[in-house]
């Protein structure tokens, strides 16, 4: 695989830790701001709403912008929003320049994927966009661990200064190794004709599937904690286990469901994943009812959960891709804007499930949603079938 597809693994890798990392030093920023942990915690939410909010606009805007030059911009507007925030005294200033570090996230990461895409070899989609992708769970695994290390050790402004550093050093990586040759956006269509694709019901029920997945997905990511305590008493060790396997294995399944995408198509590897994931939820929903359950039990159901949940990232880009055509990076920076309403809509459904029913009622409702998804998706299927050029996009190769 071509060096430029790890500048772009980087990329991803830098732009999503720095989203993640800051709830790990929220303790520090609030001590040290005066402000309440809660009041803090709104640096999260600020971020994910704007990248929610900007990225389909952006990659509308910055259709006809060359990939380089847009990389070049957004990560120099990264690298100075973080050094800034490293050493401000105001909260509200520290807001501020959240979003404009969510702002050249919102930019960038769409086209991280689309770039991946687009210089994939035949039948290779799924496997290119899954290197990038690694990206995102390596954040989880390596990234925010060690960002939350620095915050508690040297001071949550050493996280900041860490993030800039890998901002550089992820720019340099592309300018050194993206090609130059090609980097043009070719023909852009209109406005209208784009609006016309992105809100065609092969894309558009599409987006509204992984929106839902999304949502179950973060609901439990969220708030397994207080379901394994009830269902399995599991200590703190043994939760930390959990999400610890849970983590490795989006690591082995983002790749196996990149293969899965080239093999099968990303009709199936999607139906294959949600239906799985959906069947997970399900298993442990029941598991409620026949509590305490062994810890070796739902380690084992959370680590396949946890596979399946990453298993379905290279599907759902390389579909949009697929079927987007000549709008394909627009098309995935809407799919940016799902998942991060759905990681918001996780967070509140999770919230009011568990403070109304109970732990127990999480997993039934995560089954539901992954019913809507599946439900969805094959609406979204039907659409493509009735269409030559989708179906065809969309076949194995």
């Amino acid at each position: 695989m071509p060096a430029w597809l790890f500048a772009l693994l980087a990329a991803a890798f830098v732009l999503y830790t720095d989203d993640y990392v800051i709830a790990g030093v929220l303790p520090e920023i609030a001590r040290d701001l005066d402000v309440t942990e809660a009041h803090a915690g709104q640096l999260v939410t600020v971020f994910s709403l704007t990248v929610a909010l900007a990225a389909p606009i952006a990659g509308v805007a910055l259709a006809r912008v060359s990939r380089r030059y847009l990389f070049t911009a957004a990560f120099v507007v990264f690298i100075a929003a973080n050094l800034v925030a490293a050493t401000t005294n105001s909260f509200g200033l520290l807001v501020m320049l959240r979003i404009v570090a969510a702002l050249a996230a919102a930019a960038s990461t769409p086209a991280v994927f689309a770039f991946a895409a687009e210089r994939a070899p035949q039948g290779h989609i799924g496997r290119y966009v899954a290197v990038v992708a690694l990206g995102v769970t390596g954040s989880i695994a390596a990234g925010v661990p060690v960002g939350t290390w620095l915050g508690g050790h040297h001071g949550w402004r050493a996280t900041f200064v860490a993030m800039a550093v890998g901002g550089i050093a992820a720019l340099v990586f592309l300018l050194v190794t993206l090609p130059r040759e090609g980097d043009n956006t070719g023909e852009v269509p209109s406005v209208r004709e784009q609006l016309r694709t992105l809100t065609s019901a092969p894309v558009s029920l599409g987006l509204l599937a992984n929106c839902a997945l999304m949502t179950g997905s973060m609901m439990m990511l969220t708030y397994m904690a207080p379901y394994l305590a009830e269902v399995s008493e599991a200590s703190v060790d043994q939760r930390a286990l959990a999400f610890s396997l849970s983590g490795f294995a989006g690591i082995l399944c983002i790749w196996a469901g990149g293969k899965a995408t080239d093999r099968w198509g990303p009709d199936r590897a999607l139906v294959t994943g949600i239906g799985i994931f959906t069947g997970i939820m399900a298993v442990m929903g029941l598991l409620w009812f026949v509590r305490p359950v062994p810890f070796s039990v739902l380690v084992v159901m959370g680590t396949i959960w946890g596979g399946m949940a990453f298993w379905n990232s290279p599907a759902i880009q390389a579909r949009l891709y697929l079927l987007a055509g000549p709008v394909a990076a627009q098309a995935l920076a809407l799919n940016t804007s799902s998942t991060y309403l759905g990681v918001s809509l996780g967070g509140a459904v999770g919230g009011l499930t568990l403070g109304s029913a109970g732990a127990g009622l999480l997993p039934a409702v995560a089954a539901v949603l992954g019913l809507s998804a599946l439900g969805l998706l094959a609406l979204a299927i039907g659409a493509s079938r009735k269409s030559p050029t989708g179906a065809d996009a969309l076949a194995p190769h």
